[in-house]
C-alpha cells in the first residue's frame, strides 16, 4: 500500500495534461484530442488486480455514466509480465463484462505516461478542466474518503470536485492523497521519483 505526499515531480494545479497516445480496450488509439469535446477529464492510473483500484471501479463507472460533460479515462501502466492479471486481455474482459464502464480504458505498456503524470499508486486520479481546448489540472487526489478496500465511503469527494469543474469553478479543497497499491514498474523502468 502506498499513500501519496506532494513532491516536486507531481503536476501542480493549472498544469497542462501531459500528452499521450495509448491503445484502448476497443483497439483504438486515443490521444487527449479525442476527449476535447468534454468540459472535464478524469484520468485515473489504475489496474485490474489491486484491491484498492477494484474498490473504486463502481464509483468511476458512476461518474462516467452520470456526467455527460466528463470523460473518465482509466490508464493501466502495470507490468503485465510480472502481474498477469493486469494484462491487456484481462482489461478487455473487464470492459466486455461491464465491470469497467469508463469512457476509455487504456494500456500504458511503456509506463512513460504514468511517469509523465507522476503517478505513484493505483488508483491515482487526476481531474482536469477544459480551458479553451487545453486540459489543465484542477485536482489531484482521492476519489472518496474510503481509505481501505472494504471501507464504505461517507464522502464522495470527487463528485463534488467534478461538479465544481463542470460549473466553471475552482476546486477549493486541498488535494487529499490517494491510497493504493504501488504502480508495478518493470525492472529498470522506475522513474526518478520512485521509492521502493
Amino acid at each position: 500500500m502506498v499513500s501519496l505526499d506532494t513532491d516536486d515531480y507531481r503536476l501542480e494545479r493549472g498544469d497542462e495534461a501531459p500528452a499521450f497516445e495509448l491503445t484502448g480496450t476497443d483497439g483504438r488509439d486515443y490521444t487527449l484530442d479525442d476527449f476535447g469535446d468534454f468540459e472535464a477529464l478524469l484520468v485515473v492510473f489504475t489496474c485490474n488486480h489491486c484491491p484498492y483500484a477494484k474498490a473504486k471501479m463502481d464509483e468511476l463507472n458512476y461518474l462516467a455514466e452520470t456526467h455527460d460533460d466528463l470523460a473518465v479515462v482509466g490508464i493501466n501502466p502495470n507490468d503485465a509480465e510480472e502481474y498477469p492479471d493486469d494484462s491487456f486481455e484481462h482489461m478487455q474482459e473487464l470492459v466486455e463484462d461491464g465491470t469497467v464502464a469508463y469512457d476509455a480504458y487504456l494500456r500504458d505498456g511503456s509506463q512513460e505516461i504514468a511517469a509523465a503524470y507522476g503517478a505513484v499508486c493505483t488508483p491515482d486520479p487526476f481531474l482536469f478542466g477544459n480551458e479553451d481546448g487545453t486540459f489543465r489540472l484542477a485536482y489531484h487526489g482521492r476519489i472518496d474518503d474510503a481509505l481501505n478496500p472494504d471501507d464504505e465511503p461517507t464522502d464522495y469527494e470527487m463528485r463534488e470536485h467534478v461538479e465544481a469543474v463542470l460549473s466553471g469553478e475552482d476546486v477549493d479543497a486541498e488535494d487529499k492523497p490517494s491510497r493504493g497499491c504501488s504502480i508495478k514498474w518493470t525492472d529498470g523502468n522506475e522513474p526518478d521519483y520512485f521509492e521502493a
